[in-house]
């Protein structure tokens, strides 16, 4: 289920902002996404640590399990990405995201139809 995007999170005197957040009612367990338009950057994976952690402190009722972080980014180092993602205790995951281009309407030739 969607949640939101831009979702708010009050820590300390400050307010941080997850791109989208979803709940899946199988898993029953938040999900959290964050898009990047650059490559993975070690400090990505501490920053949705926090939400992680936020999460399952403030948002998480009882019966939830932990929420699940998911950073999409132009581009992954896979070594990089492996050091900064390990011996973090939430299940944060990072992938590089593939852009797609529509068709422009106006280039398509008409079809007639019998």
């Amino acid at each position: 289920m969607f949640v939101g995007s831009r979702q708010r999170m009050n820590i300390g005197k400050n307010n941080y902002y997850v791109d989208m957040v979803f709940y899946n009612k199988i898993l029953k367990a938040y999900v959290l996404i964050d898009l990047k338009i650059g490559d993975m950057k070690a400090e990505y994976a501490g920053q949705m640590n926090q939400y992680l952690n936020y999460y399952n402190t403030e948002v998480n009722e009882v019966g939830d399990n932990a929420p699940i972080g998911i950073i999409l980014c132009k581009g992954i180092n896979n070594v990089e990405a492996e050091y900064a993602l390990g011996g973090i205790s939430n299940k944060v995951f990072a992938s590089k995201y593939f852009t797609t281009y529509l068709i422009n309407k106006f280039s398509l030739t008409k079809l007639t139809l019998f």
